[in-house]
């Protein structure tokens, strides 16, 4: 199966390698982000790529970082991928690799739920709540939620799990001040995602957002935004409250590894080039509907 699922580049040194994306050093104020292929599903790293997911997921990103930069900057420098590479090195950054700031990482991922879905329905049927944060009653799966809500988690490292906090503990991490800036940026970053979404046909259920603080201090959006990797997009036209609509997500995969019985611990079973095309095929509808 074609993809890239590891890069190597010897024009700059390799700092990190997370569950889709390797970073690598440029400067003190400058870093290289490239998106590989690898596709991560139950915090497990598959062994086999989706094809071209790491240009598509850049393509979504970047259309969105310039969308919504009114709302929140961006951790762009502006500067293109291929030219801080040497020649050997540009086939693995085409299309797939953005130029970054040097961010402190807030150490909170920003979640924001405008709909009741996934682990969000099953503590709500438990419990009435999502994240803790009371909901009306008689809620069904899919249904729009009153207004977005903020649930953070912690940011796990490769191969732990991420864990939903309070909004009370989000502050004791990152500060009442920041906590607030954050949650408040989120909400309106997927309000306006959200309301821009809807007239390509596309419902934003849920997303999540990282953040980082630059050396003045300015709230910057970082990493991803709002790809089928860090989103819930559901088609508008299948959306039928009740039930748990079809998705441009890597539901799909994740759907199929439950249905092999997969105890959802390393490694994961082998993903079928089938479900790995008709993955990488709901990217790429997600990308022209959006974009265009």
């Amino acid at each position: 199966m074609s993809g890239l699922t590891s890069t190597d580049l010897k024009s700059l040194k390799k700092i990190y390698s997370g569950k889709v994306r390797d970073l690598y050093d440029i400067d003190g104020e400058r870093m290289l982000m490239i998106a590989t292929d690898r596709l991560s599903a139950f915090d497990v790293i598959l062994a086999e790529p989706i094809p071209e997911k790491g240009k598509i997921l850049t393509a979504i990103s970047n259309f969105w970082f310039d969308k919504l930069k009114d709302v929140v900057p961006s951790h762009f420098t502006g500067e293109r991928a291929e030219d801080v590479v040497s020649a050997e090195d540009r086939a693995q950054v085409e299309g797939r690799a953005v130029v970054c700031k040097k961010l402190k990482p807030v150490p909170v991922e920003a979640i924001v739920r405008g709909y009741i879905a996934g682990s969000g329905w099953k503590e709500y049927k438990q419990s009435g709540t999502v994240c803790g944060i009371p909901l009306p009653a008689n809620l069904r799966e899919a249904d729009q939620l009153p207004e977005p809500i903020f649930t953070p988690s912690t940011k796990a490292a490769v191969g732990d799990h991420d864990e939903n906090i309070s909004y009370a503990r989000c502050e004791e991490i990152i500060g009442a001040e920041l906590a607030a800036r954050v949650r408040d940026t989120a909400i309106a970053l997927y309000k306006a995602a959200s309301e821009y979404a809807a007239t390509r046909g596309i419902i934003i259920a849920d997303t999540k957002f990282e953040f980082g603080l630059d050396a003045e201090g300015t709230l910057r959006l970082m990493d991803e935004a709002l790809t089928p990797d860090s989103s819930r997009f559901w088609p508008a036209d299948q959306y039928q409250p009740g039930s748990n609509p079809p998705s441009y997500d890597k539901q799909f995969v994740r759907d199929w590894l439950e249905s092999t019985g997969w105890d959802k611990t390393p490694p994961a079973p082998a993903l079928p080039l089938e479900v790995a095309e008709k993955t990488a095929a709901k990217y790429r509808e997600a990308l022209e509907k959006l974009t265009a």
